[in-house]
């Protein structure tokens, strides 16, 4: 879909480069031409033949020529009945993803992993205000409206790690609303789906770290198997994922302690308030687990 509108550009472009060619061509003959005596009569049929020409004609070509090429990268948008449509669900929060399969109950955040050479259709709506999602590579972007479901249909037609992000202004971090979007070919799809199907952890942090995780965590943030908390992103795969903070900071050991210490500062205004009273030997602890919990 993103050759379609690729190709959609390229064709205005193009022709209407070879009208300025012909319009600046003209004016420079208008210029230049030595002035001639016409009757009345000849004036009026000249004038009619430059009206019809460029007033009806020109303007006329343009808008078939421009649907011929937008009608079929317009229709590659639409999720149209009768194809095999993997359906994904994307609930904008600020400032972050929540991404669900329903057809196999996964529940992810801030990636977006798809199969490629199959059509999914992006069923998108926001849990707060205006977001837009929007994965330049795959091409076009939908709203995602509040109490409202948009859909919008993409395919990868080549495995590989594409940017997505917020394209519609959101709050002060807007900026750092990034999606990880990853496209498998189809052994890999089914492989990271049935990793995640039914994944249940078992045991929750050791120690301290248990109470304070259940009792202040997971009020916002699910791990299925010990907390249900769904205001936050779900954690239950979270040591597989690339990045915290939807897309701040790199997933990996320094990188999730930092975010422990530091989410307010790494990224002004979220949701999950400060742990200045949670000392740092359980916070190291919460942090050891969450290391394990990848499927």
């Amino acid at each position: 879909m993103a050759s379609s509108v690729a190709n959609v550009w390229w064709a205005m472009f193009g022709f209407s480069t070879l009208v300025l060619l012909a319009v600046s061509a003209l004016w420079i003959y208008a210029m230049r031409r030595q002035p001639r005596e016409t009757s009345p009569a000849e004036a009026r049929r000249i004038h009619l033949r430059w009206l019809i020409g460029g007033g009806l004609v020109l303007p006329t070509a343009s808008i078939v020529l421009l649907l011929a090429f937008g009608l079929p990268a317009g229709r590659s948008m639409l999720p149209l009945p009768g194809d095999q449509a993997l359906r994904i669900e994307v609930t904008g929060h600020q400032w972050w993803w929540e991404v669900r399969y329903p057809g196999s109950g996964v529940v992810t955040a801030n990636q977006l992993i798809l199969p490629v050479g199959r059509p999914v259709d992006i069923a998108v709506t926001s849990a707060d205000v205006i977001h837009s999602f929007w994965v330049p590579r795959l091409g076009g972007k939908i709203d995602m409206v509040p109490g409202r479901t948009n859909v919008i249909r993409l395919e990868a037609g080549q495995a590989g790690i594409f940017r997505g992000q917020c394209s519609e202004f959101c709050g002060t971090q807007h900026a750092h609303m990034i999606l990880h979007v990853e496209a498998l070919e189809a052994p890999g799809f089914d492989d990271w789906i049935a990793a995640r199907q039914n994944l249940v952890v078992g045991q929750p942090p050791a120690g301290e770290a248990a109470t304070v995780f259940v009792d202040r965590c997971g009020q916002c943030h699910r791990v299925a198997g010990v907390t249900e908390g769904k205001r936050a992103p779900d954690l239950t795969d979270l040591a597989s994922r690339p990045t915290l903070g939807a897309g701040v900071i790199d997933n990996d050991s320094e990188g999730l302690r930092r975010w422990l210490h530091e989410h307010q500062r790494l990224k002004h205004g979220n949701a999950m308030p400060r742990h200045d009273d949670v000392t740092d030997e359980t916070l190291e602890q919460i942090a050891d687990w969450l290391e394990t919990l990848a499927p």
